[in-house]
């Protein structure tokens, strides 16, 4: 869970959020929609930790509490392969195994290019390797910014079904998209950024 309590933030000496509270649950997958600069991004970096808020708190239920994340558009090591890179990542935290990574490529049809160097993949098999890297430590919470560009119908159709599964195990899961019609009949909540604050 993530409870946002009075949180503000300006970006570029504009102010994108004025004191938002919010609760987001357990169990739920939440689209978290708006308009082009209004904060979709600048929301997931601020619940990921990657950037903080001007005023109010941010909690999360456990001090522990791990997240996977995708933001903005997913960059690699062009001269590694899809198993070099999945290696490199999770050598950062040591939680994870490498029959682990394979079994998370399986999922995300990675696995067939696992020795090719990410350089020569298309712009969908990088973006299935960017959701694979944010599953395969089996974070709390998965925090996902436009997951599905990129991805063919077959690709979208695999991020829905990992998503129902990560949502089954009680993940947390937000993601923010223009793309509302790949993910709709997943999504549990809609939430718009109107005037500053979240609405559901």
């Amino acid at each position: 869970m993530i409870v946002l309590k009075n949180v503000s933030k300006s970006y570029k000496n504009n102010k994108v959020f004025d004191k938002v509270n919010y609760t987001f649950e357990d169990g739920n997958i939440y689209c978290v929609q708006g308009r082009n600069g209004s904060g979709k991004t600048v929301l997931l970096k601020m619940l990921a930790g990657l950037s903080e808020q001007d005023e109010g708190q941010i909690v999360y239920d456990r001090p522990d509490t791990t997240k996977g994340v995708i933001i903005e558009t997913p960059l690699f090591w062009r001269h590694m392969s899809g198993i070099e890179t999945l290696r490199f990542l999770a050598s950062i935290r040591k939680q994870i195994d490498e029959a682990t990574m394979i079994e998370c490529m399986k999922k995300t049809g990675t696995f067939p290019y696992k020795d090719k160097r990410v350089g020569g993949y298309s712009l969908g098999m990088r973006q299935r390797l960017a959701i694979t890297q944010a599953i395969m430590e089996d974070p709390d919470i998965l925090l996902l910014d436009e997951p599905t560009n990129a991805l063919d119908d077959n690709g979208v159709e695999m991020f829905k079904e990992v998503m129902r599964q990560q949502r089954q195990m009680g993940k947390l899961v937000v993601i923010a998209t223009h793309n509302i019609t790949d993910i709709e009949d997943i999504v549990d909540k809609f939430i718009q950024i109107r005037e500053r604050r979240l609405s559901a």
